[in-house]
C-alpha cells in the first residue's frame, strides 16, 4: 500500500505531466525560479544533488527544505540524482516528497518507499526497467530518452505497458508531445526549460512564458496562475 504522500505525488505527475529538473543551480536562486515556473503552470520541481561537489549536499538540502516549506501542497518538491542512502535521508529530512535517480538501485528504492517517498528510478533496458519496477519504483525514468528516441520508447513500452514510465533527457518544447504520445505518463525537463543564462540574467518572465509553452504542448488543460 502506498502512503498518502506517495499517492499525492503519483496523482500530480499523472495530472501535470512535467517534472522540472533544476541542476547545478545555486540554492539562493531556487525560490524565485520556482515562482516563475509555478506561474507558467509547473507543479513538480526536482532539485538535484551535485555529485561533483560544486554545490555541497547540505546546501541542496537547505534549498529543498526552503521550497518544501514555501509551496507545501501547491508544488511537489523532490530531490534528484539521489545516489546514496545518505542523500535519501537528507532529502527526507528536507521534506522532499519524492526522489529521482539516474540509475536503478533496488536498495535505495526500497528504503525510500519505507520513508513514504515516491520514487522515479532511472533505467533504459527492459531488464533495468523491470528491476526498478519490481523493487518498488512508482515511475521508471527512461534516460536518456532523446538519444534513443520515441521509436525506442514506443517499442520498449509494448511488452512493458503495465509499468508507468517517464521520458527524461533531451525533452524540449518541440518533442514533448511526441514523447507523451508514446504512452509515457510524463516527462522530465531540465536545461531546455531552466536555461542557466535566463536565470543568471533574472529573465524570469521568459522562463514563465517558456514553461507555459511546455505545459500547453503537454496537453495539460489547467494552467493555473498564482493568486
Amino acid at each position: 500500500m502506498c502512503g498518502k504522500r506517495i499517492r499525492q505525488v503519483i496523482e500530480e505527475i499523472r495530472r501535470y505531466k512535467i517534472v522540472v529538473i533544476v541542476r547545478g543551480m545555486e540554492p539562493e536562486l531556487c525560490s524565485t525560479l520556482s515562482e516563475a515556473l509555478y506561474a507558467g503552470g509547473i507543479r513538480l520541481m526536482e532539485i538535484t544533488f551535485d555529485q561533483n561537489g560544486r554545490i555541497p549536499f547540505e546546501k541542496t538540502k537547505d534549498a529543498i527544505l526552503t521550497l518544501s516549506k514555501m509551496w507545501k501542497d501547491k508544488m511537489q518538491i523532490g530531490a534528484g540524482t539521489v545516489l546514496s542512502i545518505q542523500q535519501l535521508y537528507m532529502a527526507k529530512e528536507a521534506g522532499a516528497g519524492y526522489i529521482v535517480t539516474p540509475n536503478t538501485n533496488p536498495a535505495i528504492i526500497r528504503e525510500a518507499k519505507k520513508l513514504d517517498m515516491a520514487v522515479l528510478a532511472g533505467a533504459m533496458t527492459p531488464s533495468e526497467i523491470e528491476e526498478a519496477y519490481e523493487a518498488g519504483a512508482d515511475f521508471v525514468k527512461l534516460f536518456p530518452a532523446a538519444i534513443v528516441g520515441t521509436e525506442y520508447v514506443r517499442a520498449v513500452r509494448a511488452p512493458l505497458s503495465h509499468i508507468p514510465m517517464l521520458a527524461v533527457g533531451g525533452v524540449n518544447e518541440n518533442n514533448i508531445s511526441d514523447f507523451l504520445k508514446t504512452g509515457v505518463a510524463g516527462v522530465g525537463v531540465g536545461g531546455n526549460l531552466v536555461d542557466p543564462k535566463l536565470v543568471m540574467n533574472r529573465d524570469y518572465d521568459k522562463i514563465t512564458a517558456l514553461a507555459r509553452q511546455y505545459v500547453i504542448s503537454a496537453g495539460v488543460e489547467e494552467v493555473v496562475c498564482p493568486g
